[in-house]
């Protein structure tokens, strides 16, 4: 079943490492947006993130099949990242943050990730976490 006005959801890396644990809360999560047929995608700032692993080949390419889209950083959301971060205080390291945000924003998606607080001053800019 596709719930009709479903926003897509947009994967943090965070969320992703723990959703290939197969008994993991994220993972149950997971399992049933993809059942809902809800669209998953993530940046490619986050795809990396992962990538950086450590993981081997099956794990990949199980991740690779369960979010095939990866969007680019556009000069829309580096534009949007850096308001982002402004408005979350310029917190050090905090950047890769401002940019998994901006690209959820920008493709009107859900966040879902299993690191709340490293979002959470995104909020008032309309960012919305994933259920």
């Amino acid at each position: 079943m596709i719930l009709p006005g479903a926003k897509p959801i947009h994967l943090d890396t965070s969320f992703l490492i723990r959703a290939l644990a197969p008994r993991s809360p994220e993972a149950a999560k997971l399992r049933g947006w993809l059942q809902d047929r809800r669209t998953i995608a993530m940046s490619t700032l986050a795809w990396g993130e992962f990538l950086c692993g450590p993981l081997d080949d099956v794990a990949q390419a199980l991740a690779q099949r369960v979010v095939p889209r990866h969007l680019p950083i556009r000069t829309e959301e580096a534009t949007e990242a850096a308001r982002l971060f402004n408005l979350g205080g310029r917190r050090r390291r905090s950047f890769p943050d401002c940019i998994i945000a901006a690209t959820a924003l920008l493709a009107d998606a859900e966040l879902a990730t299993s690191n709340e607080s490293d979002f959470r001053s995104f909020e008032e800019a309309g960012l919305l976490f994933a259920d």
